[in-house]
């Protein structure tokens, strides 16, 4: 980033390619991680390691589809990246996929239990 001390919420929307609604959005959900300085008359201005935290959030949600809790959670276990591509998912999936026997060979009872696992859910959300 430049050598700005203070970038203001348009210059951050513009860089980001992110509404300023969206960022005052953020500031709201992620109040630890995203605290802008208030000028006069309310202006809103990030510092640039504000900025840093805000791309990694917005790719975190765009990029790598964490939702809005994942990145909370992200925060208050002290784990947000530096950057998003720092960001490794550990989810049933790749559990899954790493779950070998032994032999080498696939565990497939771990991959059945995935499998209904999935069939639940897709059940319960068309029956809501």
């Amino acid at each position: 980033m430049d050598n700005e001390y203070f970038v203001s919420i348009n210059d951050v929307s513009k860089r980001l390619d992110v509404p300023a609604h969206t960022l005052r959005y953020w500031e709201k959900q992620f109040p630890t991680a995203i605290r802008p300085i208030t000028g006069t008359g309310g202006r809103r201005y990030y510092r640039p390691e504000t900025v840093d935290k805000l791309i990694v959030i917005r790719d975190l949600l765009y990029k790598n589809g964490l939702t809005i809790a994942g990145v909370k959670k992200l925060i208050h276990d002290g784990k947000l990246p530096r950057a998003a591509t720092d960001f490794q998912p550990t989810n049933i999936g790749a559990s899954v996929v790493n779950n070998t026997t032994k032999s080498g060979e696939t565990n497939t009872d771990a991959i059945d239990t995935a499998l209904d696992l999935l069939k639940t859910a897709k059940q319960l959300l068309l029956n809501q």
